[in-house]
């Protein structure tokens, strides 16, 4: 369906406008669909992405800030996800032995039985884009790669 079916609007101040709008429908309407896959598993989209980060550093732990910085919704409450992460078992936390202001946060066996279950549904997870070839998807991350591009 289109962009201007699907939020009723059929009017843009010219394609920049509503490339913007496209790209924060998109973005909405992919992350309803992953969350389905998220839910099941008991978890958002956020701490998904924290226990991805946590994976990749392990097994080193990382601290909240680290974490943040990488975070791809730099604007979640990194503390708050973790706190939650660690009551569910799947992060620790202790204090940082050589900065005692900072914390160390590491994933959990569980965490990591977690993330093994969500990707054998990567498949799945892929097929939220399944609508645009292999050569179609490597343009759309040229495209998106370009916006984000410094002047």
């Amino acid at each position: 369906m289109s962009l201007e079916h699907d939020i009723k609007q059929a009017k843009f101040r010219n394609e920049h406008h509503k490339a913007s709008i496209n790209i924060i429908y998109t973005y909405n309407w992919v992350i309803e669909r992953q969350k389905a896959l998220f839910d099941a598993e008991n978890i958002t989209p956020q701490q998904f992405n924290i226990l991805r980060i946590l994976r990749g550093s392990a097994p080193r732990p990382i601290s909240t800030l680290q974490i943040r910085e990488r975070m791809l919704d730099r604007m979640s409450d990194t503390s708050r996800i973790v706190d939650r992460l660690v009551l569910k078992g799947l992060a620790s936390k202790k204090p940082c032995a050589s900065d005692k202001r900072l914390v160390d946060i590491a994933i959990t066996d569980a965490g990591m039985t977690l993330l093994q279950r969500l990707d054998a549904k990567n498949e799945e997870l892929d097929a939220i884009l399944g609508a645009l070839t292999p050569e179609e998807i490597s343009t759309l991350n040229i495209l998106l790669d370009k916006i984000r591009k410094p002047d």
